[in-house]
């Protein structure tokens, strides 16, 4: 996409593409603005490992910075197997598939609307 602001609904859509295009897996956009004040939208993906996860986090950052939506602020250790982006309307979690499974945040949000899954 180019430059300029996008809503964050698109923008939900576009962090989804981005992770997809870096081969982040299983690639969930879930709207939770109905169940929640906090935000409005997950992208929850699974990240095979720390170089990637590094990646991941980095290109997401750069694009974002990029287009005038960030810089992001993050939390969690990439160690950990699990790093939150906060966008503030929108969060990503980037896990390991450990993690995803262990924490199970679509189990948690599953009165969310799925908006996106790439598998």
């Amino acid at each position: 996409m180019g430059g300029g602001l996008l809503g964050e609904a698109e923008l939900a859509r576009h962090i989804v593409d981005l992770l997809a295009e870096k081969q982040a897996e299983d690639v969930l956009l879930l709207d939770i603005s109905q169940l929640t004040t906090f935000t409005d939208y997950f992208v929850i993906a699974s990240v095979v490992n720390v170089r990637q996860m590094q990646a991941l986090m980095e290109a997401l950052d750069e694009a974002l910075t990029r287009e005038g939506h960030g810089p992001t602020r993050s939390e969690g250790d990439i160690d950990s197997g699990w790093v939150l982006m906060d966008l503030g309307d929108i969060i990503v979690h980037l896990l390991s598939p450990e993690q995803r499974a262990y924490y199970d945040i679509e189990r948690l949000w599953s009165k969310g609307t799925p908006v996106v899954r790439i598998q």
